[in-house]
């Protein structure tokens, strides 16, 4: 079985865990894969390359079982990112602090390790968001597993979100920004900004205004068989948008749709693994503040 390991940098305090990850790999008879920026994370801290291990481009992933994101959730993203329509099942490992998306703790690595080799895991697909636009846009990378987010830059005055639901006119937005969050993105951005929770197996699609100007404006759910488009006016000549962590400004020349992607993140889970469990644990949800 193939294993790639992925991370963008790690502490020198992780590293006892790291060479644990390939040496508990390698026992159970896979074959490991770096990426390239992992590999450069580990010639950082001065770790030689393991042996029987195969540094690989984001061109040569074919044929990859799974992959396995070394990091916080933002290192999770990015692995979505490196892998795209492949849909190599990933298995995030939490070097971070929440860590609500790589939800497998150090201290529990040879145990997941175990558990994969054992097939004792089950596969979730999450749903991804994907923006299309009559101009090139974020280097070609148009879909993010979180949130796509329309934004005013810096102090610049609020800007107003002219938006649509399969043509049909939704509503304008007046505020500082919009948000449009997958199942999985709902925990995040859109959370902070007054968004519902939404478990990561509905079909749905919620906006969340940032700072809105009218106040009886309200996060709003839809399916997310919907196509979405955006007419964007403002004081400045340029908003900022973004998909997950990746973001550049545009103007309003830029024709923007959103839709749900063809293709779907898949996240390992293991047994001892629950949505809800991590809602409490991780976001204290319904946690009773006067104890």
């Amino acid at each position: 079985m193939k294993i790639l390991l992925h991370g963008i940098g790690f502490t020198k305090e992780f590293l006892p865990y790291v060479e644990q990850l390939i040496v508990t790999l390698q026992s159970h008879q896979f074959t490991v894969y770096f990426t390239e920026s992992f590999s450069k994370s580990l010639k950082k801290h001065a770790v030689k390359q393991a042996p029987n291990t195969i540094v690989v481009s984001s061109s040569e992933l074919s044929g990859i079982d799974f992959a396995v994101s070394v990091g916080g959730d933002g290192t999770l993203l990015d692995t979505v990112s490196l892998i795209g329509a492949l849909e190599i099942p990933i298995i995030g490992i939490n070097t971070g602090r929440l860590g609500f998306l790589a939800t497998v703790a150090k201290e529990n690595l040879e145990q997941a390790i175990q558990d994969l080799a054992l097939g004792h895991y089950t596969i979730e697909s999450r749903t991804l968001v994907c923006i299309e636009s009559n101009r090139p846009l974020l280097n070609g990378l148009n879909f993010g597993l979180n949130e796509f987010t329309i934004h005013k830059r810096d102090t610049s005055s609020m800007i107003t979100v002219h938006t649509y639901i399969n043509g049909q006119y939704l509503n304008s937005y007046w505020a500082d920004g919009l948000i449009v969050a997958t199942p999985t993105g709902s925990t995040g951005y859109s959370l902070s900004c007054g968004g519902p929770l939404i478990t990561p197996g509905a079909k749905n699609f919620v906006i969340t205004p940032v700072s809105p100007h009218n106040l009886n404006v309200r996060p709003i759910i839809v399916p997310d068989d919907s196509e979405i488009t955006f007419t964007i006016e403002g004081r400045s000549e340029k908003f900022l948008v973004s998909l997950d962590s990746r973001s550049t400004a545009v103007d309003a020349s830029y024709q923007l749709k959103l839709r749900k992607a063809h293709f779907s993140a898949k996240l390992v889970k293991f047994h001892s693994y629950g949505y809800f469990d991590t809602l409490r644990q991780k976001l204290n949800w319904g946690f009773d503040m006067r104890n």
